[in-house]
C-alpha cells in the first residue's frame, strides 16, 4: 500500500478550515467592494518571459519553472536517448507558475487596454513559491491583491492604505500598524551623498533591517562594496524616528535640490495629508523610511503592516509601481496596490481564538426511524431546502437513530428532524436538538418551526 501525501509547503483543507478561509475572503471582498474594487481572474501558469526579472534577483530563484512541451528532453524521459545537451536555458523553460498577482495584473492589462481608468481590481487567487515553508509561509498559497491603476496622484496610495486599515479592523485586529517608506527617499539620500550606482544594492540590504538589525546590514553593505560613509548617511537618516511631519521636515534640509528628494516629500505630505482626510486612526500608520521592500518593480510609497501584539511579522505588503505596466504595453501606466498575506492572516486569527462560532455547513440532519418512512425523509428535506433551510438527508437505510444522532452531533449539525411512522401518519415531524430539547410540530410548519428553534439555539450559544 503507497502512502500518498501532498507536496511539501501545500495543504488539504478540511471542511471546518475551508469555511473559516471562506469567511476571511467574504469579509475581505465586502471591504474591497465598499471602496468601489471590482474582481478580475488571470491563469495560474504566465509566460516565463513575463514573469522572470521583475520580481528581482531573489524572486526569480523562487519561480516554479515548467519544462517545454516537444524537447529532446521528452525523447531522454522515455529512454530514447542516453543524454541532452541544452545550450539555453529557454530551450527548455517557456513558462512558470505565477509568483505573485501583480505581474500577472500588469499583463492582464496590458491585453484589456480599454478598461476605464483608473481601474480598480481585487483578485484572490493561488500562487506559487519555491522557497522553504516556514511559519505561516507556504509553497502554495492564496493571495490577496488590490490595485489601482490609471493615476500617479497620491490618494490613489492612500486610498489602498485606508482600505487595508479598514480590512484588518473588520476581521478583529487591532494591534497592528501600517509602515509607510518611499523609495524616492531612499534614492535622494543616496544621490545626496554621490552614491547613485549603489541604490540597487542599498535597497536590497536596507529591506533586511528587520531581520538582521543594524550590524547584519552594514555588514551586508559591506560585502556589496558600498562605502562606509553611504552605509552610515543612509542608516542615520532611514532610521529617523517621531511623526510624519517633523521626519519629513528634518529630511527637507538635506534632500531639496537632489533629483529624487523633494518629489518624494511632496508625495509623502499628499499621501499622509490623504489618510488623516480619510479618517484613518493615527494608531495605525507611520512613517518608516527603513521600509523599502525587495522587489524591483517598486517606484514610489511603499507599505507594509505588522501586527505588533504579539509582533508576529508582517501581515499586508505593496507599494507603487508605474512603470511594470508599461514593460507590457510601451506606455507608462502609474499604479500601486496592496498584498493582504491571507494565509499568514488566517494562521494568526486561528491562533489567537479570533473567528467567531461559524456552525456547521448544514443547520438540519433529518432522520429516518425506520426504513419505511425513507421516502417521507427526502420529501421532508426537499420542502425544508425549499424554504431555504440547509439540510441533509438519509443516504443509507438507517440502521435506527443512535447512529443517525451520533452522526450530526460529529458534524456538528444543531438540528434533528425525525421522522417515523407515528409522525407520518399524524402529519408531524420531532424536531430534537437534545435528549431534553425536543418538540412536536406539524409538518407544513416544519420549516418555520426549525427556523426558530435555530435562533433558539443561537441566542443560547451567545
Amino acid at each position: 500500500r503507497q502512502e500518498y501525501r501532498t507536496p511539501r509547503g501545500m495543504r488539504d483543507f478540511a471542511p471546518e478550515e475551508k469555511r473559516r478561509r471562506d469567511w476571511v475572503v467574504g469579509r475581505m471582498r465586502t471591504t474591497f467592494e465598499r471602496y468601489g474594487y471590482e474582481p478580475i481572474e488571470t491563469p495560474s501558469v504566465e509566460l516565463y518571459e513575463v514573469l522572470k526579472g521583475k520580481m528581482g534577483e531573489e524572486g526569480d530563484q523562487l519561480l516554479f519553472k515548467i519544462l517545454r512541451r516537444g524537447t529532446e528532453l521528452e525523447d531522454l524521459r522515455l529512454g530514447k536517448v542516453s543524454s541532452v545537451t541544452v545550450n539555453r536555458y529557454e530551450d527548455v523553460v517557456d513558462s512558470a507558475l505565477r509568483f505573485d498577482l501583480t505581474v500577472p495584473f500588469a499583463r492582464f492589462l496590458s491585453a484589456h487596454q480599454d478598461l476605464p481608468r483608473p481601474f480598480k481590481r481585487y483578485q484572490i487567487e493561488r500562487v506559487w513559491r519555491a522557497e522553504r515553508q516556514q511559519r505561516g509561509r507556504f509553497r502554495e498559497l492564496y493571495q490577496c491583491d488590490v490595485d489601482g491603476a490609471g493615476t500617479d496622484s497620491m490618494l490613489a496610495d492612500a486610498e489602498i492604505i485606508a482600505l487595508t486599515v479598514e480590512t484588518l479592523l473588520d476581521l478583529g485586529f487591532s494591534n497592528f500598524q501600517t509602515r509607510i517608506g518611499h523609495r524616492k527617499l531612499l534614492g535622494a539620500m543616496v544621490e545626496s551623498i554621490g552614491g547613485q550606482e549603489y541604490f540597487k544594492d542599498v535597497c536590497i540590504s536596507v529591506d533586511k533591517l528587520d531581520k538582521i538589525g543594524p550590524e547584519g546590514v552594514k555588514e551586508e553593505m559591506r560585502g556589496r562594496g558600498i562605502p562606509p560613509e553611504v552605509t552610515q548617511n543612509v542608516l542615520e537618516r532611514a532610521s529617523l524616528k517621531g511623526k510624519w511631519q517633523e521626519i519629513l521636515d528634518h529630511l527637507e534640509k538635506s534632500l531639496t535640490g537632489t533629483q529624487q528628494g523633494e518629489r518624494g516629500l511632496a508625495e509623502m505630505r499628499e499621501l499622509f495629508e490623504a489618510l488623516a482626510a480619510l479618517g484613518v486612526p493615527e494608531k495605525h500608520y507611520r512613517l518608516d523610511l527603513c521600509l523599502v521592500r525587495g522587489l524591483d518593480y517598486y517606484t514610489g510609497p511603499v507599505y507594509e503592516s505588522f501586527v505588533t501584539e504579539p509582533a508576529i511579522g508582517s501581515i499586508t505588503g505593496g507599494g507603487r509601481y508605474d512603470e511594470l505596466i508599461g514593460r507590457f504595453t510601451g506606455q507608462p501606466i502609474p499604479a500601486t496596490g496592496t498584498s493582504l498575506g491571507l494565509e499568514r492572516i488566517i494562521e494568526v486569527m486561528k491562533e489567537f481564538s479570533m473567528f467567531p462560532d461559524l456552525g456547521a455547513g448544514c443547520e438540519l440532519l433529518v432522520a429516518a426511524f425506520d426504513a419505511s418512512v425513507t421516502g417521507e425523509c427526502l420529501a421532508l428535506a426537499s420542502e425544508l431546502r425549499n424554504a431555504g433551510l440547509r439540510c441533509e438527508a438519509p443516504l443509507k437505510a438507517p440502521k435506527g437513530l443512535k447512529p443517525q444522532i451520533s452522526y450530526a452531533a460529529n458534524k456538528g449539525i444543531p438540528l434533528i428532524a425525525i421522522l417515523g411512522p407515528d409522525e407520518v401518519a399524524a402529519g408531524e415531524v420531532t424536531l430534537r436538538s437534545g435528549p431534553k430539547d425536543q418538540r412536536r410540530v406539524a409538518r407544513k410548519e416544519a420549516a418555520e418551526e426549525a427556523r426558530r428553534f435555530l435562533e433558539e439555539l443561537r441566542q443560547k450559544q451567545s
